[in-house]
Parts: structure tokens; C-alpha cells; sequence
């Protein structure tokens, strides 16, 4: 099984950043690709921005140019970098994988991310 852990979250002004964090632990050897996914309030949960294991990143119209996915495999720590942030990019920010198809995927607790105007 894997856990993971997010932290990073706060208030920012529009304009501003922040950064992300998202500790994994457990099982993390078999993970080829890791997610962020935002629920942003009274809409669906939705895929910001997904990372593979061969570095490959691709990102939601929303977001693409502004926030940066990486990931350090050192530290088993995965990152979502968000720059020129807008007042809807609040959201409930949450790290995601999905190991097999047969598995549950697992996702983090969130953190959340107000974006004052």
C-alpha cells in the first residue's frame, strides 16, 4: 500500500505562489505515475497536473505555463510549484496515485489553497 501526505497549502494573493508537497511512503517503488488533482468549491474534483516516471508532465488547460509538477525521488517527495496564481485556482489541492488497475487508488488528505484577489 502507499500513503501519502500533503502540505504546502495556505493563503496567497493573486500573483503570488506556492508550493505543494506531497510525502510518499509505502510501496512507492511500483508507482510509475503520480497526479495533483484540485476540488475547487461546488465544482468536480478535477486532474491539474500528472507526472510518469520517464519525466513526461502534462497539465490542465487552466494551469498549463503557470504550475509545474516534479517529483525527487530521494525523498520520495512529489511537487506541484504554482506561480501567477489566480483567485480560482483556490481549491482543495490532493496527491494521487494509482498503482494497478486491479488496486484502489490512493489519495492524500488535501491541503487547502485560498487565492485572495
Amino acid at each position: 500500500q502507499v500513503q501519502l501526505v500533503e502540505s504546502g497549502g495556505g493563503v496567497a494573493q493573486a500573483g503570488g505562489s506556492l508550493k505543494l508537497s506531497c510525502k510518499v511512503s509505502g510501496a512507492v517503488i511500483s508507482i510509475n505515475t503520480f497526479k495533483w488533482f484540485r476540488e475547487r468549491p461546488r465544482l468536480e474534483r478535477e486532474l491539474v497536473a500528472s507526472i510518469k516516471g520517464d519525466g513526461q508532465t502534462t497539465y490542465s488547460d487552466d494551469v498549463t505555463q503557470r504550475f509545474a509538477i516534479t517529483t525527487d525521488e530521494r525523498v520520495n517527495m512529489v511537487y506541484l510549484q504554482m506561480n501567477n496564481l489566480k483567485p480560482e485556482d483556490t481549491a482543495v489541492y490532493y496527491c494521487y496515485v494509482h498503482r494497478f488497475p486491479w488496486e484502489s487508488p490512493t489519495w492524500g488528505q488535501g491541503t487547502q489553497v485560498i487565492v485572495a484577489s
